[in-house]
């Protein structure tokens, strides 16, 4: 009894202590103008998706509930994202009073929703081809929805107990850890039936585990140093080394800094992790809508015929050396047998010539993609996915033929116009999820706020602290960004927070941190089993 009422006044002093920023109430103007903007949205949502499936046949209830069910989940992830993820853009602009709370808040929620707007789609496909090939080709069976229900859902459970206990965590390394589950699940069961599938990509897994290792150690070393460097030559601007003082704003330079490198990390969140929300629902409106989404039906019948014609020219250069293989069928398993083991044989440029004909071939009759029939649809997605993802992975693995350099321009010319047909993303769908990141933003911040606030050092952030953790953390992920590392922002601006404590001598709250790490360690080791084990109950159910 004595201890539950102690740590009941702990809780209660705790929270007197809030400093008033946080607990700056919310305008009046805010509820009305937020609910306008949902109602607006949600109507131009709802326009443009019924625009689109009133060209295709009408679905049947059990689709529509499907979609409905799965586009919620999807856009439920991005929610508990935006209120996980997004808090540490504004931790720093709110502890030093740069900007009020609610201004902070919506603020980074209207950035998040730019960056998801202003997004190009690389992100979005290129965690869809995390996934193994055989589970993207056969998105619209039973196993391709237990798929994205399970890496969905096991992804929003990890990142909403993480929130509720107030712990910063990874929300794209607990989805790279679903999408991990259901791969590995699908292996074994694959390898149980003796039937041959996609291994993990280690690669992949290297890169993350690398980046999961790297980018704490580089936000906290930079942030430390830049902190040390700002107070060696501001040495007499004593007020930057200061806590704040009730609601006192910081000197116009640092706080106009501070509020520009929230806006920074807040865009570029948005831009990155939103992406990882529209390929999954892109899976989804494939699977249970290949004749309104499977291809771009918004390519110009030029571009249409070009590619064509560079289909014919470039099986024609594949053909060069290597003689064709005659069967599709025969070639099709070869690309695929290629893609899941990576094992280059000499059967695989042939087969991929092979395809390439094919698919000029499957397009001749028609004029553009509006003309190609429903049942084609979703198999020349298919043979343009695997002669897409073929020529990437022999790119990669440097096993291309030696081309001349006019041989080499039309096989890249050929291979940006698959992408321009498969990797696209229908505008109300970043509408969509720019929203539910947005609002995401907006509702949930405050638990994750408080940790990185207050409860990593044992002193109050001061004005120095907080431009040089958002600084560090702001360009460690544009540069991860340029080099495409898979770092988290959650991870970098707790451990820049923490640099400038240990760098300020303000001590580090070692219960906090022993959180933070537990939970950095456990998110891909428990996400990979929730969703592994969820795809194997969800295949028993669709």
């Amino acid at each position: 009894m004595n201890q539950q009422k102690t740590h009941q006044d702990n809780s209660t002093l705790l929270a007197s202590e809030l400093p008033k920023n946080v607990n700056v109430p919310t305008p009046k103007f805010f509820k009305p103008v937020f609910l306008t903007i949902v109602i607006a949205t949600l109507i131009y949502i709802g326009f443009q998706l019924h625009s689109d499936l009133s060209s295709v046949p009408p679905l049947s209830l059990y689709s529509v509930i499907l979609l409905s069910t799965a586009l919620f989940i999807a856009l439920g992830f991005e929610f508990v994202n935006g209120f996980h993820d997004t808090a540490n853009a504004v931790a720093t602009v709110i502890y030093t009073n740069a900007l009020p709370a609610p201004v902070a808040v919506m603020w980074a929620g209207f950035c998040n929703f730019l960056g998801v707007l202003l997004a190009s789609g690389a992100v979005a496909y290129g965690i869809i081809a995390l996934l193994p090939v055989e589970m993207i080709m056969n998105v619209g069976t039973g196993a391709g929805f237990a798929m994205v229900f399970a890496l969905l859902i096991a992804a929003i459970v990890w990142n909403l107990g993480t929130w509720y206990f107030g712990i910063p965590a990874s929300s794209s390394h607990t989805l790279i850890g679903s999408i991990l589950g259901v791969g590995i699940m699908n292996y074994l069961l694959n390898t149980a039936a003796n039937v041959q599938s996609s291994g993990i990509d280690m690669e992949q897994v290297l890169k993350v585990g690398k980046a999961l290792l790297i980018s704490p150690l580089v936000g906290f070393v930079f942030a430390a140093i830049v902190f040390l460097l700002v107070k060696f030559f501001l040495k007499k601007q004593l007020a930057l080394f200061q806590p704040p003082k009730g609601t006192e704003p910081p000197p116009p330079v640092i706080r106009a800094l501070l509020i520009f490198t929230c806006t920074g990390v807040s865009f570029a969140h948005g831009s990155n992790d939103g992406q990882k929300g529209m390929g999954l629902i892109m899976l989804i409106l494939i699977g249970l809508v290949p004749l309104a989404y499977s291809l771009n039906k918004n390519l110009d019948s030029d571009q249409f015929q070009q590619f064509k014609t560079l289909s014919s020219e470039t099986a024609l250069v594949m053909s060069v050396k290597q003689q064709p293989i005659s069967d599709v069928n025969t070639a099709r398993n070869v690309l695929t047998h290629y893609i899941q083991d990576k094992h280059i044989t000499p059967e695989v440029v042939p087969a991929l010539a092979t395809m390439t004909a094919y698919v000029g071939q499957t397009l001749a009759p028609y004029q553009s993609l509006k003309d190609v029939p429903e049942h084609t649809v979703a198999d020349l997605r298919n043979e343009m996915y695997l002669n897409t993802a073929t020529l990437k992975a022999l790119s990669k693995q440097k096993a291309l033929p030696e081309w001349t350099a006019e041989q080499q321009k039309t096989v890249k010319a050929y291979q940006k116009g698959l992408d321009s047909f498969l990797q696209y993303i229908p505008t109300w769908v970043k509408v969509a999820v720019a929203l539910a990141l947005g609002l995401g933003t907006m509702v949930g911040w405050k638990r994750i706020v408080v940790t990185v606030g207050e409860r990593i050092g044992k002193n109050h952030m001061t004005y120095g602290q907080g431009m040089s953790a958002e600084l560090v953390a702001m360009t460690t992920i544009a540069a991860a960004d340029g080099l495409g590392m898979p770092v988290s922002t959650t991870h970098v601006l707790n451990s820049a927070v923490a640099g400038t404590m240990v760098a300020n001598k303000s001590g580090l709250q070692w219960a906090t941190i022993r959180n933070i790490l537990s939970a950095w360690v456990l998110t891909l080791p428990v996400t990979i089993c929730l969703s592994g084990g969820l795809y194997w109950l969800f295949l028993h159910i669709f």
